[in-house]
């Protein structure tokens, strides 16, 4: 038997039909492309950092549990006693843990879409069915056509992403209470870019047992770390712990996000920075002629050019050396869009130039 017959044979066809995902080579680029934080930290808590990593045995497994890291989130984001912090290595992990768990034959997970890709590709992997719910024209979440799917397939997981991606809007409180009140799996609240848009809907924990609420470390400008956290009832987090892999989150990772959370104000500050470039880069992009800006409460923006127009304007920028996100095509109500992470001024002013350029030659 070849090897391609015995992969054929023994990997699940709907796994083999599958795209890696990619990641484009972004070198010598002004990278625009992934919502990344483009702040590094300063010499002197850099020297910190370095001082505490030094200080962490390598020789050792990780605290399995990470209990101090647990311990500090809990306290940063409020949590009363009846909730819980489960450690993902990235909101991936987690996302995959709660597809394992609630996913599966006969399942379905569901989400309002143009939405985070992972949510389907987790499905995917779990055998499990996904619904995508399209939005309204403003793509905006249509609760009606949200509450209709819940009744129809009856989820055992919605997943909701405030603000979203790819589009930065952000859910409104009557839609997520709606949804929660409507669903009897679980409701899981992505807020990867609560930093940038001042609100946050942990609030609604004590009120519900159905509801999570899971965010990152990637946008505050951790990317490298890969950590991720979910916030919830002990119950469901307890049941979800149980699969989730040992010692997933290492000992340097652990020691990072510890000393992160001591000097949370710079990091704050710096989201308070991205906020200002957003407002500032979107003022230039509503003025340019056939651009449509989208509204975006996320450290990203995503807008819309001519017919026909988007695989042209991202390759004129990549030749450029300006590396954005061309979403054309990956979904109906995508059409013709293109979205840019906000970076620093700088980069900023880099990215709105070769856009200016490459719209006035097309």
């Amino acid at each position: 038997m070849s090897i391609e017959a015995r992969i054929h044979r023994w990997i699940r066809p709907d796994i083999i039909d599958l795209e890696p995902y990619h990641v484009p080579d972004a070198r010598g680029m002004t990278k625009l492309d992934a919502m990344e934080n483009p702040y590094t930290w300063p010499r002197e808590l850099r020297d910190l950092w370095l001082q505490r990593l030094a200080e962490t045995p390598l020789n050792r497994y990780p605290d399995a549990a990470a209990n101090e890291l647990r311990t500090s989130l809990a306290s940063w984001c409020h949590l009363n006693s009846a909730s819980e912090v489960l450690l993902g290595n990235g909101s991936d992990e987690l996302i995959q843990i709660l597809a394992l768990a609630l996913g599966g034959t006969r399942r379905t997970i569901l989400a309002p879409e143009p939405t985070f890709v992972m949510y389907r590709r987790a499905a995917k992997y779990t055998g499990t069915d996904y619904v995508g719910v399209s939005s309204s024209d403003a793509l905006a979440p249509d609760l009606e056509a949200l509450l209709q799917a819940i009744e129809t397939h009856k989820p055992s997981c919605v997943f909701l992403a405030h603000p979203n991606n790819p589009t930065g809007g952000m859910i409104e409180t009557q839609t997520v209470e709606a949804v929660v009140a409507a669903t009897d799996g679980l409701v899981v609240v992505d807020e990867a870019y609560h930093a940038f848009c001042g609100h946050s809907y942990a609030n609604l924990l004590p009120k519900y047992d159905n509801l999570v609420v899971m965010r990152t470390f990637s946008k505050l400008g951790l990317a490298g770390l890969r950590l991720g956290f979910l916030i919830g009832p002990r119950e469901w987090l307890g049941v979800l712990d149980r699969i989730r892999l040992p010692y997933n989150i290492n000992a340097l990772t652990q020691a990072s996000a510890l000393f992160a959370l001591e000097h949370m104000a710079w990091f704050e500050e710096r989201a308070s920075e991205i906020c200002v470039e957003r407002a500032a880069l979107s003022q230039r992009l509503s003025e340019l002629p056939g651009v449509e800006l989208f509204p975006s409460a996320a450290n990203f923006l995503l807008f819309r050019v001519g017919h026909g127009c988007a695989g042209a304007v991202f390759d004129g920028l990549c030749k450029k050396k300006v590396l954005i996100k061309n979403l054309h095509g990956t979904h109906a109500s995508l059409v013709d869009c293109l979205r840019v992470t906000i970076g620093t001024a700088e980069q900023n002013g880099v990215f709105f130039n070769a856009l200016k350029e490459q719209l006035a030659a097309d």
